[in-house]
C-alpha cells in the first residue's frame, strides 16, 4: 500500500509547482514578472499590499513595485496607506505638486522620519511625469492614535468659520489631551500617558468628543450651507477620527496591561475600513485604490495574539471583506530570514516602544514560511497564488500559519490572503528616525 505523503510534503510539492520566482525588488526595473497579479486581482476596486513586519526595507521595495504595476497596468489611481486620516490631505497637495520637492519634512514629518520618504518622493516624481497621477490618501486614526491636534486643529478652523460657538468644544478636548499627549507619536506610548488622567477627565475627553460629534451630525445642513458639502465630510471624518482614537486610549492601556477586552482593538480597524469606503465614495466612479498596510491590518480573517490571551481583533480586511466582497483583494508580504525587527514595549522611549532585532525559530509546519522552505524557494523572490491551496479531508486548509511579526499567527492562510509575496532577506530600514 502507497504511504499517504504528510500534509507538510503536500504543501512543499504545491508551492513549487505554483510558485512564480520574481527577478528583482527593485522598483525601477521591468514589471514584466509581476503579471501573474493580474489574474488574482481580477477587477477588485480595492487590493491591499501587506507587510509582515513594519521597518523592513525589502518590503517596502517588494510593495513600490506592486503599487507602480498597479497603477502603470491596471488603471488604479489612488494610494491609501496605514496613515492618518487627516494627516495625509496636506501630504497629497505636496504628492501633487505643491511647494518644493525638499518640503516633505516640513509637509508630514512622519512621513519623512517613519520609513516613506523614497517612496513619497517617488509618488511626486510618478505624478509629475505620468499621465495617470496618484492622489493619496490616509486611513487612519491620527499618528496611529497617539495624537489628536493633527484631527482636531483643522476641526477648529473650519468651526471658527461655520460655528464659532462650538469651538468650545475643541478647545476643551485639546485642553486635556495636551495634559499627556505630548510627545507620545504613537497608541503604545498614548495608552499608558492616558492612564495617568485623573478618571474624571478621562470622561471628560470622552463626553465632549461625543457632544462635538453630535453637533456635527445635527448641524449638517447649517454647516453645508455656509461652506461645502466635501469640506463638512471631511470636518466629521476627522472628528470621528477622534473619537476612536479616544477610546484606543483605553484599549492599547488593558491590552498592555494584561486586561484587554475581547476584540478591543477593533476599534482602530474599523476606522480604517470605514475610511477605505469613505474614500472610494469620496472619488470618481471607477476608482480602484491600492491599500498598503500591516498583514494583520489586512487580511480577511479574525486573529488572535498569544500574548494577548484570546481574541485580539477583528482586523480591517473583514470589514472590508464583508462590505465590498470581491472587490476586495489581498496580497501578503512575508519574508524566509531567521531574524526581523521587533517592536518591544518601552515606556521611557517617546513612541512608546523600542525597535531591536529578534532571532527567529524556525517555521512551523503548516506555515507559508515553512512551505516555502521546504519546496525549495527560501533564497528566492517569489509570487504565490493562495486561492487554490491544498486542504484535508474535512475542507480545512493545510496551510494555517503566517508570521506576525517575531511571533507566529495562526489562521486559514488562503481565506485571508489571496497571493503571498515571498523576500529571503530582511534589512531593518535604515531611513526610519523616531
Amino acid at each position: 500500500m502507497p504511504v499517504k505523503p504528510s500534509a507538510r510534503t503536500v504543501l512543499a510539492d504545491w508551492f513549487r509547482e505554483h510558485s512564480t520566482s520574481l527577478t528583482t525588488l527593485d522598483p525601477q526595473q521591468s514589471l514584466d514578472d509581476l503579471e501573474g497579479l493580474r489574474e488574482i486581482i481580477g477587477d477588485a476596486r480595492v487590493v491591499a499590499i501587506g507587510e509582515g513586519a513594519h521597518f523592513v526595507e525589502e518590503f517596502s521595495r517588494a510593495r513600490q513595485r506592486v503599487l507602480r504595476f498597479l497603477a502603470e497596468r491596471c488603471g488604479f489611481t489612488v494610494f491609501a496607506m496605514e496613515f492618518g486620516f487627516s494627516e495625509a490631505f496636506p501630504l497629497d497637495r505636496w504628492l501633487q505638486g505643491e511647494g518644493d520637492d525638499g518640503d516633505l519634512a516640513k509637509v508630514s514629518r512622519a512621513a519623512a522620519e517613519w520609513g516613506a520618504a523614497e517612496l513619497m518622493h517617488w509618488l511626486r516624481h510618478h505624478n509629475r511625469t505620468s499621465k495617470r497621477p496618484l492622489r493619496f490618501a490616509g486611513i487612519d486614526v491620527p499618528e496611529a492614535g497617539g495624537a489628536l491636534r493633527p484631527a482636531l486643529e483643522p476641526v477648529a478652523d473650519y468651526l471658527r468659520e461655520v460655528d464659532p460657538d462650538a469651538l468650545r468644544l475643541v478647545d476643551t478636548v485639546l485642553e486635556v489631551s495636551d495634559r499627556f499627549l505630548k510627545g507620545c507619536g504613537s497608541g503604545a506610548a498614548a495608552g499608558p500617558a492616558w492612564a495617568g488622567l485623573p478618571a474624571a477627565e478621562q470622561n471628560e475627553l470622552t463626553a465632549v468628543l461625543a457632544r462635538l460629534l453630535l453637533r456635527l451630525r445635527a448641524a449638517e445642513p447649517l454647516y453645508v450651507s455656509r461652506s461645502s458639502q466635501s469640506r463638512f465630510d471631511i470636518a466629521q471624518r476627522r472628528v470621528e477620527a477622534a473619537c476612536h482614537t479616544d477610546y484606543m486610549f483605553q484599549a492599547m492601556n488593558a491590552l498592555l496591561s494584561g486586561r484587554g477586552l475581547t476584540a478591543d482593538l477593533s476599534v482602530r480597524e474599523i476606522y480604517m475600513a470605514e475610511s477605505v469606503r469613505w474614500h472610494l465614495y469620496h472619488s470618481e466612479p471607477g476608482t480602484r485604490i491600492v491599500l498598503a498596510a500591516h498583514n494583520n491590518h489586512i487580511h480577511k480573517t479574525a486573529f488572535s495574539l498569544e500574548f494577548a490571551g484570546g481574541l485580539t481583533t477583528l482586523p480591517m480586511g473583514q470589514h472590508l471583506q464583508r462590505m465590498l466582497g470581491q472587490d476586495y483583494r489581498t496580497v501578503a508580504l512575508v519574508h524566509t530570514a531567521d531574524h526581523v525587527p521587533e517592536m518591544y514595549p518601552d515606556h521611557s522611549a517617546a513612541v512608546g516602544f523600542t525597535l531591536a532585532e529578534a532571532h527567529l525559530e524556525p517555521a512551523e509546519p503548516g506555515s507559508v514560511e515553512a512551505a516555502l522552505t521546504d519546496a525549495g524557494l527560501a533564497d528566492r523572490i517569489t509570487l504565490t497564488d493562495l486561492r487554490h491551496t491544498p486542504r484535508d479531508t474535512q475542507g480545512a486548509p493545510l496551510l494555517n500559519k503566517i508570521r506576525f511579526q517575531s511571533s507566529q499567527l495562526s489562521t486559514p492562510v488562503p481565506e485571508a490572503f489571496d497571493a503571498v509575496i515571498a523576500v529571503s532577506t530582511v534589512t531593518r530600514d535604515r531611513t526610519v528616525h523616531f
